[in-house]
């Protein structure tokens, strides 16, 4: 798992400190969609020279996420390829192995119309869509990389796991489904949480975007290419048994997050 074409930012601005934790953010987010507490994790850095200021700080990013997450950073392997990289670029790879219980282990199966969807929001844009908003902000609307602008597309991924897993155990039986949503947006991401024959209504207007998704809009990219490619300020989805849902929102609201109602589970 990488983090894209969001490098590119941390190339230009210079700022290597949050990309790691972007590494281990969309690592571990990921097997939290089956249940799994996140036991450890590996990274790969590949440069065509060493800059051991700029590997400092991508590899402090990732202790970082790993300590959100509650893994150990079991180790890594740091590639010097000349030739292979521009000057003053990188690649950055991870890799993470979580567990569950069998019996634990989320899949389609426990989803059931009529269940509701609970959306956990995201800090930004986190590390999806960033050739297209890149285009949008710094070719099309011609705004400086810096400022407010460099700080929020360059703000972390949000790590959810431990508030998820603190739901989980606390509502092992509410729960019946996980979504992390990354390239494809809700549009393509909460699908996948369903079984055969049940579809997803997605109440767009549940909840207010935050400004980065507005400024890349403004620019007019169709609302239906903003949905395709972004998260829009929900990172995460859980689906669950409606009589349970207020109880599963107190814990998540409680655990930090801030929920939205954002559709329900219906038979098409």
């Amino acid at each position: 798992m990488g983090v894209g074409t969001k490098l590119k930012l941390a190339f230009a601005t210079e700022r290597h400190d949050t990309i790691g934790i972007d590494l281990v953010a969309m690592c571990v987010n990921d097997v939290l969609t089956v249940g799994a507490e996140p036991l450890f994790f590996l990274d790969y850095f590949g440069t065509g020279r060493l800059e051991p200021g700029v590997a400092e700080q991508v590899l402090e990013g990732i202790a970082e996420g790993c300590k959100l997450s509650g893994c150990a950073l079991l180790g890594g392997e740091t590639a010097e390829l000349p030739g292979m990289y521009a000057d003053g670029e990188y690649d950055l790879a991870g890799f993470v192995v979580g567990a569950v219980e069998r019996d634990r282990m989320l899949s389609t199966s426990a989803v059931a119309a009529g269940d509701v969807l609970l959306g956990l929001t995201s800090s930004g844009l986190h590390s999806n869509g960033y050739s297209l908003a890149r285009k949008a902000l710094l070719e099309t609307a011609g705004l400086p990389l810096q400022g407010e602008l460099a700080d929020e597309l360059l703000t972390p991924t949000r790590i959810y796991v431990r508030s998820v897993l603190t739901t989980l155990r606390e509502h092992p039986e509410a729960v019946h489904g996980l979504a992390h949503i990354t390239g494809g947006g809700l549009l393509e991401n909460v699908p996948r949480a369903l079984p055969d024959g049940l579809v997803a209504d997605i109440a767009y207007d549940a909840w207010e975007r935050p400004g980065i998704f507005q400024r890349i809009a403004a620019v007019g990219v169709a609302e239906q290419e903003m949905r395709r490619t972004f998260n829009l300020g929900i990172g995460m989805v859980l689906i669950v048994a409606a009589d349970q849902a207020q109880a599963v929102r107190a814990t998540l609201t409680n655990a930090g997050e801030t929920v939205a109602s954002v559709g329900a589970v219906r038979s098409p």
